[in-house]
């Protein structure tokens, strides 16, 4: 089993996921990372999504990938 983390940046904040998410098979963390960014895009509010990138971390800190929420939302 492997820890990744989900950190949220935009131009003007960040958010640090400190807990993690433990996953089977870094295979699958790329569609984890879809739903995450999904389920955040989903939340009733008036947050404008198209900014925002999701860092995805392994635990070592080590960035996995980037994954654009703006990439996301063009699936919607």
């Amino acid at each position: 089993m492997s820890q990744v983390y989900f950190h949220c940046t935009t131009g003007e904040a960040v958010v640090i996921d400190r807990g993690g998410t433990e996953v089977v098979d870094l295979a699958d963390v790329r569609e984890l990372a879809m739903v995450f960014v999904d389920s955040l895009i989903a939340t009733p509010g008036r947050e404008d999504w198209r900014d925002w990138v999701l860092h995805v971390s392994d635990e070592d800190g080590e960035e996995i990938f980037l994954l654009p929420f703006a990439s996301v939302l063009r699936l919607h």
